[in-house]
């Protein structure tokens, strides 16, 4: 398995785990809530809103599994991008062969053997 399905896949685990885990939450939250109101107690209510504030963590935490699923998703389009920087592995002769052949193809001229190069530029008559 490649990172970015690992990637996918643990994300997809956390994301149900959230959902579940606040479906749990509202769930018992309905229950304590009943359990409060029948027995009127103030620890009951302090209980009631423990799990309140537990649930909305979650919520949080799943906005925030988004944020970071969406700060990937652009980190790997970034590095998909194109090639910002070329770089050129062979002799100036090579180099400047290739940058004549895209310019003018007939306006220079190379010896190799004795490496001079001899740039003869068209004249506006040719």
């Amino acid at each position: 398995m490649s990172d970015s399905n690992n990637e996918k896949n643990d994300l997809e685990f956390t994301r149900q785990t959230y959902y579940d885990l606040i479906q749990k939450g509202q769930e018992s939250l309905d229950e304590m809530m009943n359990i409060a109101s029948a027995l009127e107690h103030p620890r009951a209510f302090e209980v009631v809103a423990g799990l309140i504030k537990n649930v909305s963590e979650v919520n949080d935490k799943l906005i925030d599994l988004h944020k970071k699923k969406n700060e990937l998703s652009r980190n790997t389009q970034a590095l998909e991008g194109g090639t910002t920087n070329n770089l050129f592995v062979g002799s100036t002769v090579e180099l400047q062969r290739m940058l004549q052949d895209i310019k003018e193809p007939e306006a220079i001229h190379i010896k190799d053997n004795e490496n001079i190069i001899e740039f003869n530029p068209k004249s506006e008559d040719d």
